[in-house]
């Protein structure tokens, strides 16, 4: 079989294997913790202050991951293999480790291989179809974050309904991202040394319109969608208990991500990017709040299709807004807004970690990640410097 990074693959091949690498990367090695948590707390008495340190780790590992790819130049297919390999055998241990301390370790580490994964797939995948005119795909290679989590989802509602061990869920998540590996292990990534490590235009922050103000708004998102995010099964298992019902709260939220991602495309070409990020900023918050007027299974569902239909979405679009309004200097906005979306992912699970020991107990975490949302919906609606008119086709 011929490498899909040969010179006469197809942009469909492409676009698979991107899929394909960032379901392993994200699905597993982010955020299979997820629905795994739930078991957790069953079979080893994990308590939710546990998993909010659980949690942190993997997002420190990310931001320190996210760092280091944007200053160490490598291969990109070593970056890839190294990646995947690395989140694969941290996936396995986890199956077959009762420590705590070792917990956090096998945690951190793949949230810093996916980092990588995402950053050299990414460029990878995306230079590949724009070369080939097939731009139109690059929804298709971003679903594959949604992919992984309606997989890691669906693997453990399968396994909890079957009322197998948390470690079970692990092991066999931990297989499947060793088979992506070994199928992804000839063909993603160029063998070519990839871009290098260029510092760019050397702008400050004063010199680039919006820079806080984006660094802001994308610092929140990360805050307020990662609360829901880590935490929806466990709120599902507190109104019922049977996980053939609790546990379809996060492939469903995996699903909405898909699906948004894949209409992301078309949407922009209605509405500019900002409205577009300030749209799904509302839409999360609300879904966020759901839970507390509709304390109920079809409150947490409604509440997953929310977060995890705009969470992919408000990412992208945030990130195509830094391009449009730091122009050549976009690389260094990007890192900023990227580093404090890491920040706000780290932040969300200790807070909850803070606030669960209350009375008010989830209801006060959620608070915590609406009103970020909405304060930066509002600082997104106020026109900067080069803020062109957001109402109105981008083209």
């Amino acid at each position: 079989m011929r490498p899909m990074n040969a010179p006469d693959a197809s942009p469909r091949a492409t676009a698979l294997c991107g899929l394909v690498a960032l379901a392993a990367a994200m699905g597993i090695g982010r955020f299979a913790f997820t629905p795994i948590l739930p078991m957790m707390q069953e079979g080893a008495g994990l308590g939710i202050a546990e998993g909010g340190w659980l949690a942190s780790a993997n997002y420190l590992g990310y931001l320190v991951g996210a760092l280091s790819a944007m200053h160490v130049a490598v291969k990109q297919r070593f970056a890839i293999r190294a990646g995947l390999l690395t989140i694969a055998l941290a996936t396995l241990a986890m199956g077959f480790s009762s420590s705590f301390a070792a917990w956090v370790v096998l945690r951190a580490l793949p949230g810093f291989a996916s980092a990588w994964v995402l950053v050299h797939v990414s460029t990878w995948s995306l230079e590949r179809l724009e070369r080939a005119g097939r731009s139109g795909l690059d929804g298709a290679v971003f679903a594959g974050v949604g992919s992984g989590i309606v997989f890691a989802g669906l693997v453990c509602l399968a396994l909890g309904n079957a009322r197998l061990a948390y470690s079970d869920a692990w092991i066999a998540l931990g297989a499947a991202a060793a088979l992506a590996t070994a199928a992804l292990w000839r063909r993603a990534g160029s063998a070519a040394q990839g871009p290098a490590s260029d510092p760019g235009p050397h702008a400050t922050p004063r010199e680039i319109p919006e820079f806080w103000r984006l660094v802001f708004c994308h610092g929140a998102l990360g805050l307020g969608y990662i609360i829901p995010a880590t935490f929806l099964p466990v709120m599902a298992k507190q109104i019922v208990s049977d996980p053939l019902w609790f546990g379809w709260a996060w492939p469903v939220f995996g699903a909405a991500a898909v699906v948004s991602t894949l209409l992301a495309s078309r949407l922009a070409r209605l509405m500019a990017y900002r409205s577009v990020w300030i749209l799904g900023n509302v839409v999360m918050a609300a879904g966020v709040l759901v839970p507390l007027v509709a304390p109920a299974l079809a409150g947490i569902v409604l509440a997953a299709v929310c977060v995890g239909g705009t969470f992919m979405v408000n990412t992208m679009a945030g990130l195509q807004e830094a391009r449009r309004v730091a122009g050549p200097n976009a690389r260094i906005l990007m890192a900023a807004m990227t580093s404090a979306f890491a920040v706000g992912q780290i932040a969300g699970p200790l807070l909850v970690s803070v606030l669960t020991r209350s009375r008010s107990g989830f209801s006060a975490a959620l608070v915590a990640a609406a009103v970020p949302l909405v304060l930066a919906a509002c600082v997104l609606s106020r026109k900067g410097e080069n803020h062109e008119q957001w109402s109105v086709d981008r083209g």
